[in-house]
């Protein structure tokens, strides 16, 4: 049991041993495997004033988006026959040329002071016909949420599933001046723009979690040298403790209607799964059983957990009712598997699995009872599902230091989310409906 305790905690510690990464840095986004079968689409430049360029260019980030998502393939402007700012200049047979299958146009122009216009039309190409079109007014400062909640339409109208652009990423950097250290809990957009500092603390943050309307974090932090659960309101930058307990105060998961964490404390002596009423911080205990029970997550309908234990004499995935009744083993395969959450539909779980001292990201089928290994990084930690279920951000190293890293659910899409210099770890995908607002 010790052991399994001190491979968690010395791991992720370790892993955030890293150089300076200043508050201000941006996740640069690498594509370092994607495929050639997505939908051909052409992201004509959008329209501009030359005397009123404006400060984003908007129909980068659109094409970068859908790019990342591996479901589109956008193609090279510079085999566009026409380049069309309105409805009235589309020509469809321009694109068939090309063969395209979808088209996207659009225009930004000044609407008052620090104030911008951005227009945009969706065409399908074969149908001959408009799927969408929209007209938005933003400060300068919004013009990249704006380009986000563009690519949201276009992939949801092009592919049926809404799409992530818009959601937001938490995740924990380290820097070093000499022998300090200050960590930070970061906040940036899905792309890894505008990174905004919710705490900065001279000791460890650990396991960030959002909360269902993601209004808020939970979090783990040891400033007052000791691990203390805070639930942070990402709105407001106010905070709270929810759990100060003896021991081990660790691993918060939200329940689907935001009401209730399940964690792992150590109050009694040994790491259990505890319930926790946010209304009056009233406990609950779970697992009653000498191994380590730890990570819990919860089902998406609300009526299970899954949490990792070492009941069978290494770590691995169970699952009981959201009342701690019927527990029951779930991987088998590898000698590890830990870290466990369930894709939105939840008929999946992503997790860490480990064999011979690597661990890599991976998927557990619940209906065949198959795990799909998705990654060939050798410690990879912390997976987490993107809101629509179709990628996968975890933590991983990189050149010696940590970087995040996303692979699609069906593992041909992967990229890296890397700090110019520096350490990156402990990710977590927004909700849909967060409230947090971009920058």
């Amino acid at each position: 049991m010790k052991r399994f305790i001190g491979l968690v905690r010395v791991g992720v510690l370790l892993g955030l041993l890293g150089s300076a990464v200043p508050a201000w840095a941006i996740l640069t986004i690498e594509i370092t495997q994607g495929v050639d079968s997505g939908l051909p689409i052409a992201i004509v430049p959008f329209a501009t004033d030359a005397r009123n360029v404006p400060p984003q260019d908007v129909n980068a980030i659109v094409q970068a988006d859908l790019a990342r998502s591996g479901r589109f393939t956008p193609l090279d402007p510079r085999d566009f026959v026409s380049r069309p700012s309105d409805d009235r200049q589309v020509i469809f047979k321009d694109w068939r040329i090309i063969k395209a299958e979808a088209l996207v146009i659009g225009k930004v122009k000044p609407a008052g002071r620090d104030r911008w216009q951005v227009d945009f039309r969706l065409y399908d190409i074969y149908k001959e016909q408009q799927l969408a079109g929209y007209s938005y007014t933003v400060p300068s400062n919004r013009l990249r949420a704006a380009a986000h909640q563009i690519s949201d339409i276009i992939y949801e109208k092009l592919t049926g599933e809404p799409g992530v652009f818009s959601t937001r990423i938490a995740y924990v950097t380290r820097e070093q001046n000499g022998r300090k250290y200050r960590f930070r809990l970061q906040l940036a957009d899905a792309d890894g723009y505008n990174p905004v500092t919710v705490l900065t603390s001279p000791e460890p943050i650990m396991s960030p979690a959002w909360s269902p309307d993601g209004s808020r974090l939970a979090y783990v932090s040891f400033e007052q040298r000791r691990p203390v659960l805070y639930l942070q309101d990402v709105l407001r930058g106010t905070r709270s403790r929810a759990a100060e307990f003896n021991g081990i105060n660790s691993a918060p998961a939200w329940s689907p209607d935001g009401s209730r964490l399940a964690l792992t404390l150590s109050r009694d002596g040994n790491p259990e799964i505890y319930v926790m009423r946010l209304s009056d911080l009233t406990l609950t205990r779970l697992t009653q059983h000498p191994a380590i029970d730890t990570e819990p997550a919860w089902s998406p309908d609300g009526q299970e957990i899954i949490f990792t234990s070492d009941r069978s004499g290494k770590p691995q995935i169970y699952r009981m009712r959201a009342d701690g009744s019927r527990v029951e083993r779930l991987t088998f395969q590898g000698e590890y598997n830990a870290g466990a959450s369930y894709s939105p539909d939840g008929k999946m779980l992503t997790l860490v699995s480990g064999v011979a001292g690597r661990y890599h990201a991976a998927l557990y089928h619940l209906s065949a009872g198959v795990l799909q290994v998705l990654t060939d990084t050798p410690l990879d930690e912390s997976p987490s599902f993107a809101p629509n279920g179709r990628m996968i951000l975890y933590a991983t190293e990189q050149g010696g230091r940590g970087v995040l890293a996303s692979v699609s659910s069906d593992g041909r899409v992967r990229q890296t989310l890397k700090l110019q210099e520096g350490d990156v770890r402990e990710p977590a995908w927004s909700p849909f409906n967060r409230s947090t607002p971009i920058n």
